[in-house]
Formats: structure tokens, C-alpha cells, sequence
């Protein structure tokens, strides 16, 4: 993995399907099937976005994954599985991959804002990391943008500015003046969120 990342390990090849999506592409990857694993036991070809490929490109596929050599590993890795011809699908094993847990994403932003010496405060990382819903690489650009936009140590208050997101307190009013039928301090809260520029979907969520 080590050297997969370091882009040193040559029997481990990635394509993006989202900009080499044609035959020719999935042609030239073909052609090193022929070639045994130098370094690991399997030759491993990893397509990204797989669901991009156009219809001859897949076509040209189907005889390789039908039959693939014993030292040949395909992984197709797609948001959208819907878009994978039926044909290749039949031949794949699938693997759904959950969404992270919120409680790991905080812990590994703590972890990566630590080795960077930035502090933060931790209600302000729970709200990235319920932003980012599961993906581990959004909850990184978000708090990527945070720092930017707090200029450097992340506070709740600012986080919750940039995110759009409405304050807890705010929420807990609401949902106590819900509860009480209190209509027109109900009517105001709301008006008050509109006058914030605060998203409806986003505070129905919350």
C-alpha cells in the first residue's frame, strides 16, 4: 500500500474513467494483461469512475473480465453502479462500501489537524464531520476550507458561517416553541432564520 501510494509499485495500475473513458484507453490498460506481476502476486487494474466508460469501451472489457488470467485483478469502482452495462456487472463481485461514522471522521480530523499543530474546537469538527455525511475525503476539503476561511485555528461559530448550518441553541428554541404551540414565536424564529440567510432544508434536518 506503501508503495502503491508512492506511485513505486508497477503492478498496480489506475485509470479514471471520468477523463479516459473510450476504447482506446481500455485498450492500451488491456494490453499489459499479457504481462506477469513483476513485484506482487496479482497485477491489479483499479478504473475509477468505471460507470464513465462509453459502450465499446465496456465491450472491449467483457472478454478479459469473462476470463481474466489466474494473476489478474480487476476493481471497477463507481458512485453509480446503475450506470454499469448488466453484462459487466454479472461478471463482478459487488462490494457496497457504507458511509464512515461521524464519530470516526472527528476522530481522524483531530488526528490530521493535530500533526498539522491547528487547533480546533471540537463542536466545530463535529460539524464538519456531519457535513461531510460518511465521505472521509469531503470532511478533508471541508476542513481544508475552514481553515481558510477562520484563517487558521477553527472555531464553532465560524465553521457554523461557513457551512450555513443554524446554531444548536436555535434548533432546541424551535423545537420547544413546537412543542408548546407557540405559533407566532415559532413564525418568528423562522423569519429570523430567512433574514440570516440560513438554509430550510439544512435546519429541517437539524
Amino acid at each position: 500500500c506503501t508503495d502503491i501510494d508512492a506511485d513505486r509499485f508497477i503492478d498496480y495500475t489506475e485509470l479514471d474513467a471520468a477523463s479516459n473513458r473510450g476504447i482506446d484507453d481500455v485498450q492500451s490498460l488491456l494490453e499489459q494483461a499479457a504481462y506477469k506481476p513483476v513485484q506482487g502476486r496479482f497485477k491489479v487494474f483499479m478504473i475509477d469512475e468505471v460507470h464513465m466508460l462509453t459502450g465499446p469501451a465496456f465491450n472491449s472489457m467483457l472478454k478479459t473480465l469473462e476470463e481474466p488470467p489466474e494473476y489478474m485483478k480487476f476493481v471497477l469502482a463507481t458512485t453509480d453502479p446503475q450506470k454499469v452495462p448488466v453484462t459487466v456487472l454479472s461478471r463482478c463481485l459487488q462490494f457496497n462500501l457504507r458511509p464512515m461514522a461521524p464519530e470516526i471522521v472527528l476522530s481522524r480530523l483531530g488526528y490530521v489537524l493535530q500533526q498539522e499543530s491547528i487547533e480546533a474546537e471540537p463542536q466545530a469538527l463535529r460539524l464538519i464531520a456531519r457535513a461531510a455525511r460518511g465521505s472521509m475525503r469531503d470532511a478533508l476539503s471541508l476542513t481544508d476550507q475552514a481553515i481558510a476561511f477562520c484563517g487558521g485555528d477553527l472555531t464553532e461559530s465560524a465553521v457554523n458561517q461557513m457551512l450555513g448550518s443554524i446554531d444548536q441553541g436555535k434548533v432546541v428554541e424551535i423545537v420547544s416553541q413546537l412543542q408548546q404551540g407557540n405559533a407566532s414565536e415559532l413564525l418568528k424564529l423562522i423569519g429570523e432564520l430567512g433574514e440570516q440567510g440560513q438554509d430550510f432544508t439544512g435546519a429541517l434536518e437539524d
